[in-house]
């Protein structure tokens, strides 16, 4: 009974801190970045579930200087890796090199680490590199760890990826397949600024800026964090609205509405449940509750579900996009009786 009360102890102090934490994070992203708090929200969530998040965003919305603000505020290893059509594999995974021993005079084989060895990695346009290239970030992202000759290296943790793309411009991209996208947890949209929240970033931009960050947040914390969220309970009539949401976006199914079947290739995935629930559980810490709400299930639906449901001729022929058809999805799926 004392381990318990102590347990419970122990999990409350680490609420607070976690709470403090967002709030810390926040106030100083809030230095650079102006009225993206919701954005910067979605990247927290990720980050305290231990998932990864692609960032949308045409030209000169501060995508990158998002990313990098977050990392800056971190006490994290950081690293930024422009993708380009030329990039090899061996570029970010690092490489075996061989290295003399001028004492001895022997050679042998010396691992060389590349820029994913890092706790914070910034796939700057990561459509732009080839599929090969790709494919070896995301098995890294996956697995934890690479493999090069046959060796296995892991990578640090907490390990983050957060990859950028440019949904304008795709001549001589290319596009990740559904099946990659699937393991990015969270598709982030920034969109434009308000006239007043413009202004504000001029100014803020043509001016002498000396910023330094108060860095409070480390590597264990952020460990400590996602072992919290997974401890936090979700109802199972909260579970199986996510669920039920999730599987209305399949066509040709029993539950499909019938704009999902008139509209979508290809529904999500069972990831995209797991990731409304683990997300769920998290945007729930972060506000202070120990229990996962319907409200939570819905804010983070969009960026759950933007990247995993592929729209087909119909809905591109109508002007329709993702976020449309998961607004009419929240509208359809009933919540559960119980009102949670």
């Amino acid at each position: 009974m004392a381990i318990e009360q102590a347990e419970l102890i122990g999990e409350d102090r680490l609420l607070e801190r976690l709470i403090s934490a967002r709030d810390q994070i926040l106030r100083e992203v809030r230095k650079i970045i102006v009225a993206q708090d919701e954005v910067v929200d979605q990247v927290l969530v990720s980050l305290f579930v231990g998932g990864h998040s692609l960032v949308t965003g045409v030209p000169g919305l501060a995508k990158t200087l998002l990313i990098r603000t977050v990392a800056q505020v971190l006490d994290l290893s950081f690293k930024r890796i422009q993708f380009t059509p030329d990039l090899m594999p061996s570029d970010i995974t690092g490489t075996d090199i061989i290295e003399e021993d001028r004492t001895t005079g022997h050679r042998k084989l010396e691992f060389i680490q590349g820029p994913l060895f890092a706790n914070i990695i910034l796939a700057d346009e990561i459509n732009r590199t080839p599929p090969k290239t790709q494919s070896a970030l995301l098995e890294a992202m996956q697995e934890g760890n690479v493999t090069v000759q046959g060796t296995t290296y892991p990578l640090p943790k907490p390990f983050y990826v957060m990859a950028t793309q440019n949904p304008i411009e795709m001549e001589g991209t290319y596009p990740l397949p559904e099946a990659q996208l699937d393991r990015f947890m969270f598709n982030i949209n920034i969109g434009y600024l308000s006239e007043d929240d413009e202004v504000s970033v001029v100014n803020q931009t043509t001016s002498v800026q000396e910023i330094s960050f108060d860095r409070q947040v480390t590597g264990p914390d952020i460990l400590a964090f996602q072992r919290l969220v997974r401890r936090v309970p979700a109802a199972e009539s909260v579970t199986r609205y996510a669920v039920r949401l999730v599987g209305a976006s399949r066509p040709a199914t029993d539950h499909a509405p019938d704009f999902i079947n008139k509209w979508v290739n290809w529904g999500a995935s069972l990831r995209a449940s797991q990731f409304l629930i683990l997300g769920s559980k998290a945007r729930a810490v972060m506000n202070g509750r120990y229990n996962v709400s319907v409200e939570d299930v819905r804010a983070l639906a969009y960026p759950v579900l933007r990247h995993r449901i592929l729209l087909n001729f119909h809905a591109e022929s109508e002007r329709v996009k993702a976020d449309d058809v998961i607004k009419r999805l929240i509208d359809a799926v009933p919540e559960p009786k119980s009102g949670l």
